[in-house]
């Protein structure tokens, strides 16, 4: 009769894990059709499309408070709107989520050190950008040193690649080199 039960309980526990693991792959299937739906209004990249993009990838992260993927699509959209809209009032606000961002998936475990790197990389390069002649030379060093770890963690980080070569042809162009 025990052995009966210990089957039983067995049994259960197998299907607990199996329905937990379903559930588990749904909801990210779910958070990841929510992302591609908010990426997908970005075909015209105007700042009101990249606000609104903004707002529903918060709104994904409160959903899916553990996960990596809207914390970095967040961070890296804030870090785009800020470089093509330096002066507007919001950047301020979203250069701040992104450092925030930026630090939360530093101390996620499963987050890529690459693509941290690369987003650190960015916040700096962005407030290059929101003011140059101040911030060229207190982050070059650093947005530098950032995209070449990125790169030296993963080489094949296209992001890091793309980020790195606008950053040095935009220093040539400010420098006359």
């Amino acid at each position: 009769m025990t052995f009966l039960i210990s089957k039983h309980r067995v049994l259960v526990i197998a299907l607990f894990m199996t329905a937990s693991v379903c559930n588990l792959q749904a909801q990210q299937a779910d958070m990841q059709a929510l992302i591609g739906q908010s990426l997908s209004k970005l075909q015209q990249p105007t700042p009101e499309a990249l606000l609104n993009c903004m707002a529903e990838l918060k709104r994904i992260d409160a959903m899916f408070p553990d996960s990596i993927q809207p914390k970095y699509q967040m961070a890296l959209q804030s870090l785009n709107y800020s470089v093509m809209n330096p002066q507007a009032p919001q950047t301020e606000n979203l250069l701040a989520e992104a450092e925030q961002a930026i630090t939360t998936l530093e101390q996620m475990k499963n987050a890529s050190q690459s693509d941290v790197c690369t987003l650190r990389g960015f916040l700096l390069m962005a407030r290059i950008v929101q003011n140059p002649s101040q911030n060229g030379q207190r982050y070059y060093l650093d947005v530098m040193q950032n995209y070449e770890k990125a790169l030296k963690l993963n080489p094949d980080n296209q992001l890091a690649r793309q980020l790195l070569q606008k950053f040095i042809e935009g220093m040539k162009q400010q420098t006359g080199n």
